[in-house]
C-alpha cells in the first residue's frame, strides 16, 4: 500500500520549517512546527481534504523547539487520540518547557551570555511551546509503527540531539530526518549537531538506507549555496547526505588544527581560528546558534 506524502509549511519567525502529512489509513503528521504553526494546521489540512480529527498519529523527529512545539495542541486538536511518539532519550522535551532552557545553558551558556540566553530562552518556551505532557508512544532503534496498514520502521539516528530518530515508509523509500541531515547548513550558514561522534555516523547509516526520497525539516542547502527543495529525490539524498559528511570532516579538520583558544573580543571565541578558516562569517549568537553548539561537539569529546 501508497500512502502520498505531503509537505506542509509551518514558519516561524526566521525559520523556514515543515511538517509532513503521511496520507496513510491512518493519518500522520511528522513533526508539528510551534504554537503558531499549529494553530494553521487544520486549516492546511481542510485544503487537502483532511480533518485534524482524523489524524492518529504525531511521529517527531527530535526534541527541538521548532518540531514539537506544536505537538500538545495538535494533539489536543484530534481529541488526544493521536499518538504522540519521540524518541526515547528526546521525550523529556516534550514532558518539559524547562528541559529546552536548560539544554541551551549546557551547550553554549557559557559561550553566549548566560543570563541573556537563559532569559531569552525562557520567553521563546512559553510562546512557542504550547503544552508539557507525557508522550504516548517513545521510541527506539528498529520499531515498527503500522499506520494501518502502512509500516514505518524507525532508526536512530543520533548527533544533532540525543534521541533524535527517523522514520522510513517500508517499501516505499520515503525518510524523513527531521535536522540530522544539513550538508552545509540552512540560512544560518553552519550545521548545528550536539556530537559530532554520533552524527556522522548517522549520516554514514543514512547513506547505506538510500532514501528514495528523503523530508527534511528545513531547506537545507548545497556547498554553492543554494537550498535543497523540500523533498529530495535520490539524487538530491545521496548529494545531501554526502554534502553533510564532507562538510562535517572540514569542520572537524578545522577544529583540530585550531582547537580552542583562549577567549578574546571576538564573536567568535574561542573559535575564531575555526571560523575563519572556514570562511564562516555569519551571528554565531544567533540562537539556537549552530557554530558554538558544534564546535562544543568537538571539544566535548
Amino acid at each position: 500500500m501508497t500512502a502520498p506524502v505531503l509537505p506542509i509549511a509551518a514558519p516561524w519567525r526566521r525559520f523556514h520549517l515543515f511538517s509532513f502529512l503521511i496520507d496513510a489509513p491512518e493519518l500522520a503528521i511528522v513533526d508539528t512546527g510551534v504554537t503558531e504553526s499549529a494553530a494553521g494546521l487544520p486549516a492546511e489540512l481542510k485544503k487537502l481534504g483532511k480533518r485534524i480529527e482524523d489524524v492518529r498519529w504525531i511521529l517527531l523527529t527530535h526534541g527541538h523547539i521548532d518540531h514539537v512545539g506544536g505537538a500538545y495542541a495538535l494533539w489536543e486538536a484530534t481529541g488526544r487520540r493521536a499518538e504522540v511518539v519521540i524518541g526515547t532519550s528526546d521525550a523529556p522535551f516534550v514532558r518539559s518547557r524547562q528541559a529546552h532552557v536548560d539544554e541551551a545553558l549546557a551547550l553554549r551558556g557559557d559561550l553566549v551570555g548566560r543570563e541573556t540566553l537563559e532569559a531569552s530562552k525562557r520567553a521563546e518556551v512559553l510562546e512557542a511551546i504550547s503544552g508539557e505532557f507525557e508522550p504516548t508512544r517513545l521510541v527506539d532503534d528498529g520499531d515498527v509503527l503500522d499506520l494501518g496498514g502502512v509500516a514505518v520502521r524507525v532508526h536512530a539516528i543520533p548527533g544533532h540531539t540525543a534521541g533524535a530518530v527517523a522514520y522510513e515508509i517500508v517499501g516505499q523509500g520515503d525518510v524523513f530526518v527531521g535536522d540530522a541531515v544539513q550538508s552545509y547548513g540552512a540560512a544560518s550558514g553552519f550545521p548545528g549537531y550536539e556530537d559530532a561522534d554520533a552524527y556522522r555516523d548517522s549520516l554514514l547509516r543514512l547513506q547505506d538506507l538510500a532514501p528514495q526520497r528523503l523530508h527534511l525539516g528545513h531547506p537545507y542547502r548545497r556547498k554553492d549555496g543554494t537550498p535543497f527543495p523540500i523533498v529530495l529525490d535520490a539524487a538530491d539524498a545521496a548529494e545531501a547526505i554526502r554534502g553533510s559528511l564532507e562538510r562535517e570532516a572540514e569542520i572537524r579538520a578545522a577544529v583540530a588544527r585550531a582547537g580552542e583558544g583562549t577567549p578574546t573580543g571576538s564573536p567568535y571565541s574561542p573559535y575564531e581560528a575555526v571560523a575563519e578558516e572556514l570562511g564562516y562569517a555569519g551571528d554565531p549568537t544567533l540562537e539556537p546558534s549552530p557554530f558554538f553548539t558544534s564546535l562544543r561537539a568537538y571539544s566535548a569529546h
